[in-house]
């Protein structure tokens, strides 16, 4: 059987080490050695918290952060929002249209256009903190990352628990920055964990302790099970990740296939054997840019589409990279997706072939596009480096 502490004092030995109020704690046995301890930290509504530490006056005021399309006025989505805004319906990807709507009572209201360039700089100086506090350090994105420090903390989850609470100290002492980390043996839970206690939380599951702590947990709580897959598991009456764990692996497969079937039966008994990797390198770099009008004109998206080559080529000069891939995106006037890439012969970093394949891939596009195009993007992977190393915080 396991409990849940709302304070952790009674087990830390330095009772004058701040404690967040939030820690939780689920476990009643013995840790084995022979497990990792892996942290996932999530900076909370961190687009809006931003915002909030270069204006605290922001604090006690309904927050959202907005990504404004060109067509003027509220055309455009929240980015995020802080929690007092959340508390009256605002949620990120919402229509900012339709956040005014959630808050036009509320005359103390705050929409304000994202600071990609301010964000990023903050959130650089944050994993610069959490790099110190890992044995190997994983960054996933501006606002999380994992950490493995198995090593530091000698296998034991009690120091974990020591360490983790040391580095939401570090964050907020030295950037204003609160964060939420969950701590278990692998990267799949400790992500769950993150999200079970927010803002400014700590969760702590021991390893025979997952079943017990997955059980009644949505199955939409596990990370890649999406609104399709949900109703698909709901259409067989089964809602908790207790009820998805009684379901054999081989119903599974049949519903989403072999390599999604494995990953929902391994990820409703808590297994995950991937490790914590150092991610030196970005995926992909991008531009996506939402049209003034709607259009499928050759002429009118091609402008627009060399504009974006400009300014991602300013990034691969940056970074120093080569690319071999080219892909374009649209998304069309009923918001659907369609992307089109191409794999050249060789790297390059030539802008001049950056633009000279996207047109050829937007002309070939266009010959079948039966839908207006809302937004379009464009984007370079497949790379390899000129010189130097790419920073690891670079993701667009």
């Amino acid at each position: 059987m396991w409990f849940i502490h709302t304070a952790y004092l009674d087990d830390v030995d330095n009772k004058d080490e701040k404690i967040s109020n939030n820690v939780i704690r689920i476990s009643n046995h013995k840790f084995s050695v022979d497990n990792r301890v892996v942290f996932h930290i999530d900076f909370d509504y961190f687009y809006a918290q931003c915002e909030e530490i270069r204006r605290p006056d922001l604090k006690t005021k309904p927050v959202v952060v907005c990504v404004y399309s060109d067509r003027g006025g509220d055309s455009g989505a929240v980015a995020t929002a802080n929690y007092l805004a959340r508390e009256y319906g605002v949620k990120s990807g919402m229509p900012i249209k339709f956040a005014k709507k959630k808050l036009v009572d509320i005359s103390e209201s705050v929409f304000l256009p994202t600071d990609f360039e301010y964000y990023s700089e903050v959130s650089e100086n944050a994993m610069n903190i959490i790099r110190n506090h890992a044995d190997i350090f994983e960054y996933v994105g501006r606002d999380e990352a994992y950490l493995d420090v198995t090593n530091r903390t000698s296998h034991n989850f009690k120091n974990a628990a020591h360490l983790a609470q040391q580095l939401k100290n570090s964050l907020r002492s030295t950037i204003k920055l609160s964060s939420t980390i969950g701590i278990s043996s692998n990267k799949l839970v400790s992500k769950i964990a993150s999200g079970y206690k927010k803002p400014d939380g700590l969760t702590i599951i021991e390893p025979q302790e997952i079943e017990s702590f997955l059980g009644p947990l949505p199955i939409r709580t596990i990370p890649g099970i999406g609104k399709k897959s949900e109703e698909k598991l709901s259409e067989m009456n089964l809602e908790t990740i207790s009820q998805l764990h009684n379901v054999d692996v081989f119903t599974l497969n049949g519903l989403f296939g072999r390599k999604i079937g494995s990953y929902i039966y391994n990820a409703a008994r808590g297994i995950d054997e991937e490790s914590v990797s150092p991610r030196h390198d970005p995926i992909q770099y991008s531009r996506i840019v939402t049209l003034k009008q709607d259009s499928k004109d050759f002429g009118y998206l091609a402008n627009d589409l060399e504009k974006l080559c400009d300014d991602l080529y300013k990034t691969i000069v940056r970074d120093n990279i080569l690319f071999r891939s080219v892909g374009i995106q649209f998304v069309q006037s009923d918001l659907s997706n369609r992307t089109k890439s191409r794999t050249l012969r060789n790297p390059t970093s030539s802008l001049d072939e950056l633009k000279k394949t996207a047109i050829q891939l937007l002309r070939e596009s266009i010959e079948d596009q039966k839908l207006p195009v809302r937004r379009l993007g464009v984007r370079v992977s497949d790379f390899s480096r000129i010189s130097g190393q790419i920073d690891i915080t670079r993701f667009f």
